[in-house]
């Protein structure tokens, strides 16, 4: 089977020197799997590239370590040098792994023109069911790339069954058809790594996100600042991990102005896999107060090093993990600070029950994941 892969967002991002996101990690997890036999289309100066089989592998081997942030740009040039302008990868499949450039009628005039037969991996439909959370007019791009996925698309890979739920939805309100879909969940990112001494002199917590406000990070500070109000020295700490993002000028205050949480709110919003592991591995628990998710990365690394989670009670968190994290209303202040403090305690019994649940729980990997996606393109090859 002839396959393509849009590198464009993971070039992009790793040009400009930024750690890789959940989203990054599917795109990468793809690049390794299909990287052998496929070639590299990368987006440059208004057009789509498809990158001779030499230049491909060159660029998927830059992207597994991206030392030097330009060298994409060479591997790209030589790529098109080479004949990237010359590819006849008519019924070809196309993979797409982050909705790269779905919002734009050019992108897709591009696919169309290509003759290849394109499969999306889809993350979420946010931006439609909870528009209230995002960047104003996400809506309505959201919504063009959806209906491109469903008119263009020949297969699609749901990161969950919400997420797939939630699209199915979305094309019958649309009164566009389903194209052939699998539900493949994702394997937690830095496996590899192996956790250094405790970072922290004191019982701590993780919330691991970039800071927008879906993401639910004031409760957890006003929180932080009631413990700390009323426990002083005793109340434990709380590092957040992620990087800034949009409309979330609220919690910059309460981080950089709030007097009350210094010494115990530890912000990194660069944090290497090393680091990560590190930070999670010593935690008291990861928590995950987020309105709405189409996945849950966090959680799922979270439970794959034998972390406890306290987490929302979203049906896409039961879907991944069942009944193992300690489940909260994301606006109960209240019990998100009782249970803090429970876990906090080192003789904690619901700390030590939930650590019970998490030896059944079974991590999703990148093996199943792909016999769900290759089971797909190899019906699609058969059509």
């Amino acid at each position: 089977m002839k396959i393509l892969i849009d590198v464009t967002r993971l070039v992009s991002r790793f040009m400009d020197g930024r750690l890789p996101t959940g989203v990054d990690r599917v795109g990468l997890a793809y690049v390794q799997h299909f990287g052998a036999q496929a070639q590299a289309v990368v987006r440059w100066a208004g057009r789509l590239w498809v990158l001779p089989r030499a230049q491909s592998a060159a660029l998927f081997a830059w992207l597994a370590a991206p030392v030097q942030p330009r060298g994409a740009v060479w591997i790209v040039a030589r790529g098109i040098l080479a004949g990237g302008w010359l590819q006849d990868v008519a019924g070809y499949i196309l993979l797409n792994t982050g909705h790269t450039g779905l919002h734009e009628d050019a992108y897709v005039a591009m696919l169309r023109k290509l003759g290849v037969r394109p499969v999306f991996v889809v993350h979420d439909l946010i931006p439609i069911t909870h528009p209230e959370y995002c960047r104003a007019g996400e809506d309505v791009k959201h919504r063009q790339r959806m209906r491109h996925v469903l008119s263009l698309g020949y297969g699609v890979v749901a990161n969950s069954q919400a997420t797939l739920d939630d699209l199915s939805q979305f094309a019958a309100q649309s009164q566009l058809p389903m194209p052939p879909a699998v539900v493949g969940l994702l394997a937690p990112g830095p496996a590899h790594c192996v956790a250094s001494t405790c970072p922290v002199d004191a019982p701590y917590f993780v919330v691991l996100s970039t800071i927008e406000p879906r993401k639910n990070h004031v409760l957890l500070l006003q929180v932080w600042r009631r413990l700390v109000e009323q426990f002083g020295e005793h109340a434990p700490r709380l590092v957040v991990i992620g990087q800034r993002g949009w409309e979330c000028e609220n919690v910059v205050d309460l981080l950089e102005r709030c007097a009350v949480l210094k010494g115990f709110v530890i912000e990194l919003a660069d944090c290497p896999d090393e680091m990560l592991v590190t930070y999670l591995h010593h935690a008291r628990a990861l928590l995950f107060p987020s309105f709405v998710e189409g996945y849950g990365m966090p959680l799922v690394e979270a439970l794959a090093l034998g972390v406890p989670v306290i987490a929302s009670d979203l049906a896409v968190f039961h879907e991944i993990a069942a009944d193992i994290p300690e489940y909260i209303d994301p606006l109960d202040g209240l019990r998100w600070a009782e249970r803090v403090m429970d876990y906090a305690q080192p003789n904690s019994e619901s700390r030590a029950a939930q650590l019970q649940r998490i030896s059944h729980f079974k991590t999703p990997s990148w093996g199943e994941h792909f016999v769900k996606v290759d089971g797909l393109l190899a019906r699609l090859g058969e059509g």
